[in-house]
């Protein structure tokens, strides 16, 4: 699943007794800034700063950090004279002369700084300590940049956060003021950022939708799933329950996301080359496989039968949130096999949904949602790279997919894998071409009141559109989307249940089926399905993780949740089978969640120990 990067915190705390500070040192906001005399950015961004700090007076304290441009020898040499100034005063002075002395720092001008200063008459004894002493800051400097996240100059952090907004006057002001809508932004990022975020909002979804179902509310609440919402359109309507718009509406868009994450590890990612790809491949065969095995072992016949695809999916969400909350206990290599995993077993469950648990056909929708995908083909073809079009036409294709009786997540799958890939920009061509509209909208006289026109605007869109593929940009901004508002919607609408003794006495073998090919089907699958694949020699496990570990994994795999909510809810139509299949789901999820996690935290621990015993004598992992 998709997570955005982290938001950067401020490694080294700001500390007076080694930190350059400007202004009062207990002010409530703290600006701090890594940053490089020759960067011309940050000489530009050094005239924003005059202004905010004009405007905050004493609540400000502004700290300024070196990260000298790497390979320029006048960068480090700046640095350097402004370390080796013998006062805090002193050095904001020199600070405040390398930046503004000329639009561009030359050789002369730390000549002419250094004269005015007047460190060129030092001792050399007492110059050379000097010296050192400057480089172990500057060091220090880079090191807690480095541990930051910082990657170009000049980077901002403001009270220890990471600052990725524009750098005029105004937006800066609003972060340092903690206006509420900057504050909302930056809880909703910290919140996505939180590995296991996705999971637990899913969870505490979950947890609504059965004290809802089981509460005086709960009859309200399936009258509202049921009511009828729809439109006109000139004497055609169409109309579906609020819960079908969420099921096969909404959720057609957490399908194009598995779609378009499906699509990218296959050119790029994990599933790219045969060595990287056949262990979770054989895993998420041998996945589903015998879930599905033993449920029809099981249920051979009967009205129930019908269900077997239950037990073969994969939450992703849910299994991915428990191993980032072990955090080091974990090795990447094991995550990226789960993950790897689970994106093979979100393919076999699509296809599962459209081959076996659609409506009866019609032919003359069927006809018309092929050609349409036969016409996204040729745009791809044709290299049109605007979204909008395979959106408009992405939607055309989900009302003949949904009326032709195939399930309307075939439009989400189809929609990626016919929205078109590109070859990386040329980055330098781009940043010369922004460079110079923006330098030639700056000669315009009015260009402070009014803006930049609009056709620089419109050039300066195409520049940003450049940056990634309509896959990537359409995966950027469906995937948070899909994880923190569609699928918990779908969980409330969905994982609702009404546990009565009727459902638990009545439907003994189809929850054991479930649970049984969840909790035992799946890990086994998974683990004889990697035993085989090693054994024959047409893959390998990496040495990082050991095979307990890869049966936690497995077991984490058996929490179906979402995707076999969602099958149960095409394989049976009675409320009551439904609710019992939940019931399983339910138990099934819970027991393999737990058994897992014990499993990776056992394995860990030996692992850790294990090191540790081989570790030499006072060295400690």
């Amino acid at each position: 699943m998709t997570h955005p990067e982290p938001p950067g915190r401020l490694d080294r705390p700001v500390d007076g007794r080694s930190d350059h500070i400007l202004g009062n040192e207990s002010a409530e906001v703290t600006l701090v800034e890594y940053g490089s005399y020759v960067c011309p950015h940050c000489r530009a961004a050094n005239e924003e700063i005059a202004r905010v700090r004009g405007q905050f007076g004493d609540r400000l304290r502004y700290v300024f950090r070196h990260l000298p441009i790497p390979g320029s020898e006048i960068a480090r040499r700046a640095a350097e004279l402004a370390e080796s100034t013998h006062s805090n005063e002193e050095f904001w002075k020199v600070h405040m002369r390398l930046m503004t002395r000329s639009a561009q720092l030359t050789e002369e001008d730390i000549i002419v700084v250094t004269r005015e200063v007047g460190l060129e008459n030092e001792e050399p004894r007492q110059a050379d300590l000097v010296a050192q002493n400057a480089n172990t800051k500057i060091d220090a400097d880079i090191r807690s940049a480095q541990a930051s996240g910082v990657r170009f100059t000049p980077t901002f952090f403001i009270n220890d956060r990471r600052y990725d907004g524009p750098w005029d006057e105004s937006s800066l002001t609003d972060a340092m003021l903690g206006r509420l809508g900057h504050r909302m932004q930056s809880a909703a990022l910290d919140f996505v950022a939180w590995g296991p975020s996705a999971g637990v909002l899913l969870l505490l979804a979950t947890i609504v939708a059965v004290i809802l179902s089981n509460s005086p509310a709960g009859v309200a609440f399936e009258r509202l799933m049921h009511e009828n919402v729809g439109f006109i359109i000139g004497t055609e309507a169409f109309g579906m329950s609020l819960r079908h718009w969420i099921n096969d509406g909404l959720l057609t868009v957490f399908f194009l996301v598995v779609g378009l994450e499906i699509k990218r590890e296959m050119t790029v990612g994990r599933l790219a080359t045969t060595a990287t790809a056949v262990l979770p491949i054989a895993a998420a065969i041998g996945g589903m496989i015998l879930p599905a095995l033993m449920y029809w072992l099981l249920i051979p016949s009967g009205p129930w039968t019908h269900g077997w695809g239950i037990p073969m999916a994969t939450d992703t969400a849910f299994a991915v949130a428990i191993i980032a909350m072990m955090g080091r206990r974990v090795p990447v290599e094991l995550r990226i096999f789960l993950t790897a995993a689970a994106i093979v077993d979100d393919i076999g469950s699509i296809a599962v949904v459209a081959l076996f648990y659609s409506d009866e056909l019609n032919l003359l929708y069927a006809l018309a949602a092929m050609a349409l995908g036969f016409l996204l083909w040729l745009f791809s073809r044709a290299h049109v790279y605007r979204v909008s079009m395979y959106l408009l036409l992405g939607v055309a294709l989900w009302a003949c997919v949904y009326a032709s009786g195939f399930h309307a997540s075939l439009a989400g799958i189809t929609l990626a894998l016919l929205i078109p890939t590109r070859p990386p920009a040329n980055l330098r061509a781009l940043i010369v071409q922004a460079d110079t509209i923006i330098a030639a909208e700056a000669q315009r006289g009015d260009v402070l009141r009014h803006g930049p026109s609009l056709r620089a605007l419109r050039a300066l869109d195409a520049i940003h559109d450049r940056l990634e593929s309509p896959a990537d940009r359409l995966l950027r901004y469906a995937a948070t989307r899909s994880s923190y508002l569609i699928l918990p919607l779908f969980a409330v609408a969905n994982a609702g249940v009404e546990i009565t003794p009727g459902v638990l006495a009545n439907h003994g073998p189809l929850m054991l089926a479930i649970v049984a090919g969840l909790f035992i089907g799946k890990p086994l699958g998974i683990m004889a399905a990697c035993a085989i694949a090693v054994r024959l020699g047409i893959a390998a496990k990496p040495e990082a993780y050991s095979w307990q570990q890869l049966l936690g994994a497995a077991a984490l795999a058996g929490i179906g949740f979402t995707m076999s909510l969602f099958i149960a809810g095409q394989a049976f139509t009675e409320t009551t089978d439904f609710a019992a299949a939940k019931i399983a789901v339910f138990l099934a999820s819970m027991l393999s969640a737990v058994v897992g996690a014990l499993l990776l935290l056992t394995a860990g621990k030996r692992s850790t120990s294990r090191v540790t015993e081989l570790a030499p004598s006072g060295i400690r992992p």
